[in-house]
């Protein structure tokens, strides 16, 4: 019942004519999101569905507050609808997570259940970002957000052990390139959303039937073959090449190069480059410092699903140049 309140909430904030009817499906959204979060057997929930409150909430009064100003500012200077505007849009950078204003967002990961961080990774940032593609925001302060994140994410992800942390910081690196793919077109946002949606599926869905939380972990795996398919889920997260996860960053690249952001592009793919080197350090040190059984015994459902993200790819190109 919560998480289809939750749904309702970000398609109500999505489809409003108004932004007041927007903020209203942004709080439905996040007292819903907040009864998910409380899980019986674990103690962090309780932090973190508090630092989630008060961070949303804070939020919440700001864009309010920007919401009043910027319908009273059509009759006053455009100095003031400039900075109300801007009020606006650092909220929902702040709802979403986005750095700097990303403070609270590792933490609250880190404490919830894998079901909640799937949520939080992907649901709970369709509205904020579609909200954010309606407004008329100045393109230096999209751009400071969008390199922001993009260091942010790459670098404090280096000494992590959590893996949740590591996905949450994944996930404000991953938040650059959607910022940068809104910047060209919402079609190019919305296949980079879905085929990140995909693979953090993928593999919160793995982790949690494995019961892994932590990096340590990663060396529970029983059979070598297993484990090896499961890493390679990662490297497609970061966008290696041929996985699924280097097309839509590879789609994005051409659009903003088309769209004379150069610039802009280089440091994304520098500092994407960042948090590969951390998947690979966490592969290589799972892979190669622990062996088992290199044969696979039971051929399961996760292991399909990760067969199929990592091979999407590959098919997917093969097919446009048969129809080409």
């Amino acid at each position: 019942m919560f998480f289809t309140v939750l749904v309702l909430g970000t398609l109500m904030s999505i489809s409003s004519m108004s932004w007041m009817c927007a903020w209203i499906g942004l709080e439905i959204n996040m007292l819903s999101f907040i009864t998910l979060m409380k899980s019986p057997n674990n103690k962090y929930s309780s932090e973190s569905i508090s630092k989630y409150f008060m961070t949303q909430a804070m939020a919440s009064f700001i864009l309010l507050f920007s919401i009043i100003m910027y319908s009273n500012s059509k009759s006053f200077n455009y100095t003031l609808n400039n900075f109300s505007s801007s009020m606006m849009s650092m909220s929902i950078f702040m709802k979403m997570g986005a750095s700097p204003l990303h403070f609270w967002f590792p933490e609250v990961a880190s404490g919830i259940s894998w079901d909640s961080n799937l949520i939080l990774l992907t649901i709970q940032k369709i509205a904020p970002m579609i909200l954010l593609s309606y407004m008329k925001m100045m393109p230096s302060l999209m751009i400071l957000f969008i390199l922001s994140s993009s260091i942010v994410g790459s670098l404090l992800g280096l000494n992590q052990m959590c893996l949740r942390k590591i996905l949450a910081y994944s996930s404000i690196n991953h938040m650059s390139w959607m910022l940068s793919s809104m910047l060209c077109s919402m079609s190019t946002w919305l296949i980079y959303f879905f085929t990140y949606s995909i693979m953090n599926l993928v593999i919160i869905n793995t982790l949690k039937s494995w019961k892994i939380y932590t990096l340590p972990q990663m060396n529970n795996i029983k059979h070598s073959t297993n484990k090896t398919i499961f890493m390679l889920n990662f490297f497609s997260l970061g966008g290696l090449p041929p996985f699924l996860g280097f097309l839509p960053k590879w789609i994005t690249i051409n659009q903003l190069s088309n769209s004379s952001f150069f610039f802009l592009s280089t440091l994304l793919i520098s500092f994407t480059l960042i948090t590969l080197f951390f998947y690979l350090r966490m592969s290589f040190s799972s892979l190669t410092l622990y062996s088992s059984n290199p044969f696979i015994k039971k051929f399961n459902n996760k292991l399909l699903m990760s067969m199929i993200t990592l091979t999407a790819m590959p098919v997917w190109i093969s097919t446009s140049l048969l129809i080409l």
